[in-house]
């Protein structure tokens, strides 16, 4: 089966076409050509004049959407929040939980297994955000279900769904071991929600932390005696730094600064997204914490710390081509190649033959348009 998007502007890592089309058989991209094309006998054709192509967003931290969370534990939650995460280009997900107890969590992924990933978004597996966190920098995260890093816990919900991320703090106990046993078993370990300090940092840099969650939030931030994680993210060049691009979490002027140090493809986009994502303003809660949602912006009721956010990553990827001022070949990294990068998928975040066919069409104002899933269109506004 062959499908050809036609009459694109095409922007792709390191690449960008004023006009292009693109040959998609099954699920992949076979050709990526500038101008037209003629299609196949039988080729589906999708005219994108006067739409942007871009390889399909992936969003590797998102607690929920349209008032759905995926800690609620509901099947019909999960694919309600993978069919609506297309509609801001989201092709690849992965669900992420918060500190709850463990069979709040195994409930949690056990929903998400159910998902049949049909009609939705990609989930390959899911990210834990705790419960292994400093309870000091617990933020909107329940304080009560805090625990120490546990790899057999990991293994016993990694036993329901594949688990693919994890968010802990390194300086709790057995946190720098945690580092190396979760790389054993293939998951990617982040640190936030920590208070650690410069020196610890570098010890789980050596046993082979390359990840920082929700950079700048939640963890031990620049000062010149101890530059904590803040400092370590933008000093090593290593390693990714996830930011949450509303203006909000992060001023425009740190987004800028991040991006001109650390470069787009060492800067992951994330939604951390809960349940008000895609709804009005008013009262949610999450991980079972009231939370008032007031111009977009959910903060705890109790305190006032932001609880997540109410982002989509259309708009996370259009607010840092305002802000930077960068080439969108360069930062369109941010929003799909990083996280493929740091997650060691290389079968998606560009557009190229031999890649997944997950492709988003934007308008001028970063509005999606439609959103392919391996060449299929899951989404038309």
């Amino acid at each position: 089966m062959y499908t050809v998007v036609e009459k694109c502007r095409l922007i792709s890592p390191d690449v960008e076409l004023a006009e292009a089309s693109v040959l998609i058989e099954n699920d992949r991209i076979i050709q990526v050509t500038p101008g037209k094309i003629t299609p196949p006998v039988g080729a589906k054709v999708i005219d994108a004049e006067g739409l942007t192509a871009v390889p399909g967003f992936i969003d590797l931290h998102c607690h929920g959407r349209n008032s759905f969370d995926f800690c609620d534990g509901s099947a019909d939650g999960v694919r309600a929040i993978a069919e609506n995460k297309l509609a801001e280009g989201v092709t690849t997900l992965l669900p992420t939980t918060l500190t709850v107890s463990e069979k709040d969590l195994a409930d949690s992924l056990s929903a998400v297994a159910a998902y049949d990933q049909k009609t939705g978004c990609r989930i390959p597996g899911v990210h834990l955000e705790g419960p292994f966190i400093n309870v000091k920098a617990a933020g909107a995260q329940n304080p009560a279900f805090v625990r120490v890093p546990d790899a057999a816990e990991v293994d016993r919900l990694n036993s329901v769904f594949p688990v693919k991320k994890i968010t802990f703090a390194i300086e709790e106990a057995n946190g720098i071991a945690f580092v190396g046993e979760m790389l054993k078993r293939g998951i990617v370990p982040s640190c936030t929600h920590s208070k650690a300090s410069y020196e610890i940092f570098k010890q789980a840099h050596d046993a082979g932390l390359r990840n920082l969650s929700h950079f700048c939030n939640q963890m031990t931030p620049l000062h010149h005696r101890d530059i904590g994680l803040v400092g370590a993210g933008l000093l090593h060049k290593d390693v990714f730094a996830e930011l949450i691009c509303d203006k909000l979490h992060i001023s425009p002027a740190m987004i800028k600064l991040v991006f001109s140090v650390k470069g787009a493809d060492k800067v992951i986009l994330i939604s951390d997204a809960m349940r008000a994502s895609g709804m009005p303003d008013g009262e949610y809660d999450l991980g079972g914490l009231p939370v008032m949602v007031a111009d977009g912006a959910a903060r705890l009721k109790e305190g006032g710390a932001l609880a997540g956010s109410t982002l989509q990553l259309a708009t996370a990827f259009k607010n840092i081509c305002e802000v930077t001022g960068m080439a969108p070949s360069e930062l369109v990294k941010s929003v799909s190649w990083s996280a493929a990068s740091a997650m060691g998928w290389n079968d998606r975040g560009c557009l190229m033959p031999g890649y997944l066919a997950d492709i988003v069409l934007l308008d001028q104002d970063f509005v999606v348009q439609k959103t392919l899933v391996g060449g299929e269109v899951r989404y038309e506004k």
